[in-house]
């Protein structure tokens, strides 16, 4: 690594995040679609600004305060993915007053609070459960969208956009045909969803966002718009649904080794839950996964290794089994590098990056506390 590193780190590839940029936006480019990419994986200005060249000029973010942060590093259009929360509606006017404000709803109540509030037009999508179960309207619902619909249309302030997706239940999936007919079930009823609606509302648009689907999908028509945000970093979990291989992950946490202890074949690094989230695999033979171990190079990391994974975590230890030759390779005070099983919780919680260039990138938290000294 170019700089000495001393505590927990989350290291970045910026080459393999831009060749996976580069790969989103060619797709989304040969099926006609929108890429509206989901900036809660790096919530970061400068990793955001790696999309611009790439023609992005809408995004995604998952909070108000994410909007405002990348509204304040020049992002003009900008949806919130996340029920409205109406608590925040002070914020809220803020942004619509200077950006191209995108918002979303899954009941009346938030319509009705939202009208009554709004000082200033925003779009609004109706976020719509298409067999994922975590929040949304059921698609076949119509009763409910219609009464949505009709309260929306009677606000001056609001503005009916489309209907929005997300199909979280595809990160359950290891099959590339399951998550093709989660797609097509989605898009379906999302089309008869708009031919309902197209005769008032001839522009609506229909919005689809996870990363397994837009990654593993070569044919995304029957939207105008795809959300994904995992596949700028990707991780241990999208390579084992298959979004990815192995060398596009393009994160990698490093950790100082502070203990070994040889009767049991463990090492101790110091990188837990704090840093990598509680996220876990399951592996083939029922043992548990809360990260792979490669080895740091000059300028990246190797494939993960074998004889050795993390296998569990508490709020700052990482216990790493390892095989006697793999054990035997680790001293007290070297680094040891870790993929991530969920690259999201684990940049939301290491709030900064180290590039494998040196360059030290921030968060929207701010720059990071201390990564290197």
């Amino acid at each position: 690594m170019p700089m000495k590193i001393t505590r927990p780190t989350l290291l970045l590839d910026k080459q393999k995040a831009l060749q996976n940029i580069s790969r989103m936006a060619a797709k989304a480019k040969q099926n006609g679609v929108r890429l509206r990419p989901h900036f809660k994986t790096h919530q970061s200005a400068q990793v955001g600004e790696w999309f611009r060249a790439y023609g992005v000029e809408a995004i995604t973010v998952s909070s108000v305060r994410m909007a405002r942060y990348f509204a304040d590093h020049g992002w003009t259009d900008i949806m919130i993915a996340f029920p409205a929360n109406v608590l925040e509606m002070e914020s809220i006017n803020e942004l619509a007053s200077r950006i191209n404000l995108h918002l979303v709803a899954v009941n009346q109540d938030t319509v009705t609070a939202l009208a009554k509030g709004l000082r200033h037009p925003v779009q609004l999508s109706l976020k719509i459960d298409t067999g994922y179960r975590r929040t949304g309207i059921l698609a076949t619902n119509y009763a409910e969208v219609d009464a949505i619909v009709q309260l929306i249309r009677e606000q001056e302030k609001l503005q009916f956009a489309g209907f929005v997706v997300h199909d979280g239940h595809t990160y359950k999936q290891t099959d590339a045909d399951a998550i093709q007919t989660i797609f097509n079930t989605s898009v379906y009823q999302l089309r008869q969803l708009r031919n309902r609606y197209k005769a008032k509302h001839p522009n609506l648009q229909l919005s689809i966002g996870d990363t397994p689907s837009c990654s593993i999908i070569e044919a995304l028509q029957g939207v105008d718009e795809i959300r994904p945000g995992n596949f700028v970093f990707y991780d241990l979990m999208q390579q084992r649904i298959g979004s990815c291989t192995f060398e596009d992950i393009a994160v990698c946490m490093a950790c100082p080794v502070v203990a070994k202890h040889p009767d049991r074949g463990e090492i101790i690094l110091y990188g837990g839950s704090v840093h990598f989230s509680k996220e876990v695999l399951l592996q083939e033979d029922a043992s548990t996964s809360y990260g792979r171990v490669v080895t740091l190079t000059e300028d990246g990391w190797s494939e993960p290794l074998e004889g050795i994974q993390v296998v569990s975590l508490s709020q700052e230890h990482g216990v790493v089994k390892a095989t006697p030759e793999q054990f035997s390779k680790y001293n007290i005070g070297d680094l040891m590098g870790v993929l991530p099983v969920h690259s999201c919780l684990t940049a939301n919680l290491m709030q900064g990056y180290l590039t494998t260039e040196g360059e030290v990138l921030e968060h929207l938290t701010g720059l990071p506390q201390q990564l290197v000294s």
